[in-house]
């Protein structure tokens, strides 16, 4: 495990007072995402909850088909496990690890027991949860009204700040995937927008060369959803 990894690089363990940090603090421990790794799967029970660090999840929806499409990405900013949280114990869709690194790890049943309403914990997660369901709605209307290429330049800006890093290891196969669209047209996105100089992809890593240009090219999905977020959680 990296000696450089600490629970507050993850927001919301950020932004808890001293004191709400050190009593859960006990509950968790920090566990490496492998790449493609499930968290959960479809209607299976869900056996821990997870604060990401430096690795992105991709929540998605599968039709009988096995086929699937995105519907949320949770990084640094964020925490897997909202059903735990409403009194859940399932969902039907699966939650991986589409970016490799580490996560603080609590066991649900634990977190259960010990983020109730009366914790400050409880209530920041409830404000987390609005935000994911913003960025669930900004993203179903941006797949319907926006072109690949703005919801390319999206995900792109969506990832980076997620997985806090310029170079990530990424499929143009895997991106077609996300974002519910063909290979092909990924492809010559991705062509059109390394030409700009704005991204550089070879060997399936994808390196941030423009990051201001990678926002002049999306639709103003990416900042609304980053926006409600810096206004329910706080900015970075």
């Amino acid at each position: 495990m990296p000696a450089e990894l600490d629970p507050k690089q993850n927001r919301l363990l950020t932004a808890l007072s001293s004191e709400e940090y050190d009593r859960f603090s006990p509950y968790w421990e920090i566990v490496p995402l492998e790449f493609k790794q499930i968290l959960y799967s479809p209607n299976e029970p869900i056996s821990y909850v997870y604060f990401v660090l430096n690795a992105v999840v991709s929540m998605v929806q599968l039709d009988q088909s096995g086929s699937i499409v995105e519907v949320a990405t949770v990084g640094k900013e964020g925490f897997v496990g909202v059903p735990v949280l409403l009194g859940a114990t399932q969902m039907p869709g699966e939650g991986f690890s589409q970016i490799p690194g580490y996560a603080v790890r609590m066991r649900a049943d634990i977190f259960t027991q010990k983020v109730t309403p009366k914790t400050e914990l409880y209530a920041l997660l409830l404000r987390y949860t609005q935000t994911l369901f913003n960025q669930i709605a900004q993203s179903a209307a941006c797949n319907r009204l926006h072109s690949i290429e703005e919801r390319f330049c999206r995900w792109m800006l969506m990832t980076h700040d997620r997985v806090g890093k310029d170079q990530f290891p990424l499929t143009q196969e895997f991106i077609a995937q996300m974002l519910g669209v063909r290979r092909a047209g990924v492809s010559i996105v991705a062509s059109t927008i390394q030409r700009a100089g704005f991204i550089s992809y070879k060997r399936g890593k994808m390196t941030i060369l423009d990051r201001d240009g990678l926002e002049s090219s999306t639709c103003e999905c990416y900042r609304m959803i980053a926006a409600e977020f810096d206004r329910l959680i706080g900015g970075k």
